[in-house]
């Protein structure tokens, strides 16, 4: 039977409040949530999470920096705002979800893979205008350094190729959102 000393080793660092600075602002923004769990029922993609919104939540009260940027839910969330809009709280939610996206880019040396599907969607939907898989994935593919990365998608490309679901790339420009996207950048303050 485990003392009680042990336990509280063991809750000691659930319990530690991080002093990261990066965090903070997404701790002030879900400081009032009580754990209802109503974002991770209305979340339409919780099913693929790591971690459901109101765990990571409860993390980022914590203070668990590492945890939360390690879990693959940032960049599960399709930013819909239907956690936001059910809220009972009224918190930001969506909100606090891109500002630890934002901070994981920060940190991309921990979350490399993740942070690089990521950056190279947004400059896919930047350069198309709209998702070109095969130009998207290649991107990807560059942005990992894993030379063994691709041979995973190899099997599922060849048969996606042969359905034609697959296309080549076109040019850049056409349909581009560049142009939109500098502009939000500019206005939220961010290079």
């Amino acid at each position: 039977m485990p003392s009680a000393e042990t336990e509280r080793e063991k809750t000691a660092p659930l319990l530690r409040i991080a002093r990261s600075k990066a965090l903070e602002t997404v701790r002030e923004m879900v400081a009032g949530c009580m754990q209802c769990g109503t974002c991770t029922a209305s979340c339409p993609n919780a099913w693929a999470m790591d971690l459901t919104p109101r765990q990571l939540w409860r993390l980022v009260n914590f203070g668990q920096e590492e945890e939360v940027l390690a879990s693959g839910t940032l960049f599960m969330c399709s930013t819909c705002y239907t956690c936001t809009l059910r809220c009972p709280r009224n918190l930001p939610l969506t909100s606090a979800m891109a500002a630890l996206k934002r901070l994981a880019f920060e940190h991309a040396h921990k979350t490399r893979r993740r942070a690089a599907f990521y950056r190279s969607f947004v400059d896919n939907i930047r350069s198309y205008g709209r998702v070109k898989e095969t130009a998207l994935m290649s991107m990807y593919f560059l942005a990992s350094r894993d030379p063994k990365l691709p041979l995973a998608f190899t099997a599922p490309a060849l048969r996606l190729l042969g359905k034609g679901k697959l296309h080549w790339p076109g040019r850049p420009g056409r349909g581009s959102l560049g142009r939109l996207m500098d502009a939000v950048m500019n206005r939220e303050g961010r290079p």
